[in-house]
């Protein structure tokens, strides 16, 4: 069973105001699943936290460091919101002990699942932002990650020069770099038990490259097709700097 849901609010230090914006932050897609379909699920919870995460470490790295890059501030961003990163502050606030899971993801160790941490630390924030209303929400939450998100960065132990990019963000440069298309990203197939979902995501980088990877997640997907496709794109540059090398495909 899950801890108190009460107990989470003292850890985050907010209080919500509508009890049921809280539980449906808590609550996995599984449990709905195996009960009733009126049971609501944090999914697009999660969507709009992922934004609001984005923009206030976008806003945070800017005024960190004003005068840096946008290929620095590029790195720290994603060092910031990494899958890893939030998987970190989720288990700092034991956010595993609360969630709301089906019977199949709780015996398949869904409590301690990187992804799934942090996926409901997004669902949690997208949720204080609607509770705190328009005018106080985007602060509640900025308040929230200065204290438990920033500090590795502000205390000067990761360097943005230092900290690589994660492959995303390092083929987006690479296709800035080369004047290619921007990369995209598309969701081509699902499979599996609700507490044990696969999911293949096909990495596009206009009409002549492409690569696509399974993962238990739709992010950590995207995270290795694209990992697979600058490979791809690296090689072919590196033929290319041959003076042998067939010509490369055309990006028109």
């Amino acid at each position: 069973m899950p801890a108190p849901p009460e107990e989470l609010e003292s850890r985050i230090g907010y209080r919500f105001r509508d009890r049921d914006l809280l539980l449906r932050a808590l609550t996995h897609k599984s449990l709905r699943a195996e009960s009733s379909p009126e049971v609501e699920h944090n999914e697009l919870l999660e969507f709009l936290g992922d934004s609001i995460l984005g923009f206030l470490a976008s806003e945070f790295v800017f005024r960190l460091v004003p005068h840096a890059r946008e290929g620095d501030l590029s790195r720290l961003k994603a060092h910031l919101v990494s899958a890893s990163r939030l998987h970190e502050v989720a288990l700092a606030i034991d956010l595993g002990r609360y969630l709301r899971l089906g019977r199949g993801e709780e015996r398949s160790g869904g409590r301690s699942k990187r992804a799934l941490l942090a996926d409901t630390f997004e669902a949690l924030l997208a949720a204080i932002y609607l509770d705190a209303g328009p005018a106080e929400g985007l602060e509640a939450c900025r308040r929230l990650l200065s204290r438990l998100l920033w500090p590795a960065v502000e205390s000067g132990t990761a360097s943005a020069s230092e900290i690589p990019l994660d492959p995303k963000n390092a083929l987006q440069e690479l296709a800035q770099a080369r004047r290619l298309p921007m990369p995209r990203y598309c969701l081509i197939a699902q499979s599996g038990p609700e507490h044990a979902k696969v999911f293949t995501v096909e990495a596009r980088l206009g009409p002549g490259r492409s690569a696509a990877a399974q993962a238990s997640s739709k992010k950590a997907a995207s995270q290795k097709a694209a990992s697979l496709l600058l490979e791809q794109l690296r090689s072919e540059l590196d033929s290319l700097a041959s003076p042998d090398s067939p010509p490369a495909p055309s990006d028109r």
